[in-house]
């Protein structure tokens, strides 16, 4: 028996949410709906954009958005990452502990640096732009692996975004290695656009030969493809992984499971927020085909949990509402 439904690998970020005007975005220079990786200087330059704004600040980090998502629906999960000897080190370990999620951090000293930070800046449209210093995330490497408790896991999840980090890279693959050694199911996230773009290459290793599932959304999809023709995406996607869900916001999603394929419809919202939204599908996803759900009826359950996170402020629910959500 499984120890764990899923292990997981990814960046540890804290991140502090603002509401910003489209014209404000502009001010600070930054691409809009993506991802854009930043260093302390600039951090601290698009910090003084926002003086004075509120903020939120919660745990986050893709795939740690995920893990989350699953154990407070009732699975058991184990997340891979890295974090500084800090203030912020010590609230996304506590975090982790407090949501139910086991971690090697509870196993290690954290070094001397600073935690890994994103800023999330939301527009009155709901759509989301990050800015992310990673921090001491930038160093997450092979000792941040428990190859023992990825040997036990019914499946390993990869972020994508790891892509973008040699040594997380390397960490990720290495993860990937001993998960098909022991017959672990594998899953990957291409995370954003950006990931696409510069670190196609790393993408491509951790897919390699093939994986159990794969997620991305329709612009991340439409940029792998180089076509935005769902007849020319699909069979692209299909070559990567035995079951590929392809998210489409208010258009639902469509999964694709051998020579099957569900439209699955999404949940009627009035969307405030992005951010954390494909996290969540996988999370909730992966929950449901660990817990003997047909790939349709997961799809269905991690609609109506990423429709819940959209009409809300911020990038995760608590667990009461995620249990809510499962018993309806």
């Amino acid at each position: 028996m499984s120890h764990y439904h899923l292990y997981a690998i990814g960046n540890a970020l804290v991140d502090t949410e603002y509401e910003v005007s489209d014209a404000l975005l502009v001010a600070m220079g930054v691409s809009k709906r993506h991802m854009t990786l930043i260093d302390a200087e600039q951090r601290t330059a698009l910090h003084k954009h926002v003086q004075g704004l509120h903020a939120r600040r919660t745990g986050g980090g893709s795939a740690g958005n995920t893990v989350v998502a699953l154990a407070q629906l009732g699975g058991k999960a184990f997340y891979s990452c890295r974090v500084a000897d800090d203030e912020l080190g010590a609230f996304y370990t506590q975090d982790l502990q407090a949501n139910g999620v086991a971690t090697n951090l509870t196993h290690t000293h954290a070094q001397p640096g600073q935690t890994g930070s994103c800023m999330v800046l939301v527009t009155p449209d709901a759509e989301r732009t990050m800015c992310t210093f990673l921090g001491a995330t930038s160093q997450l490497d092979r000792q941040a692996l428990h190859p023992h408790d990825i040997a036990k896991a019914t499946i390993y999840y990869m972020e994508g975004y790891l892509a973008a980090s040699p040594t997380g890279l390397e960490a990720a693959l290495e993860g990937l290695k001993i998960a098909k050694q022991h017959g672990v199911q594998t899953a990957l996230t291409l995370s954003d656009v950006s990931m696409i773009n510069f670190c196609r290459a790393g993408l491509e290793a951790m897919a390699g030969e093939g994986l159990d599932y794969l997620f991305a959304n329709e612009e991340e999809a439409q940029v792998w493809c180089g076509s935005t023709d769902l007849e020319v995406i699909l069979p692209q996607l299909q070559k990567l992984a035995r079951t590929v869900c392809l998210t489409r916001g208010p258009k639902g999603c469509i999964v694709l499971h051998g020579s099957d394929m569900a439209n699955v419809p999404a949940v009627p919202t009035q969307a405030v927020d992005t951010n954390g939204a494909g996290d969540m599908f996988a999370g909730a996803f992966l929950y449901g085909v660990t817990h003997g759900m047909p790939e349709a009826q997961a799809a269905a359950l991690a609609n109506r949990a990423a429709a819940a996170v959209v009409a809300q402020h911020g990038n995760r629910l608590t667990r009461e509402q995620m249990q809510a959500l499962l018993k309806a």
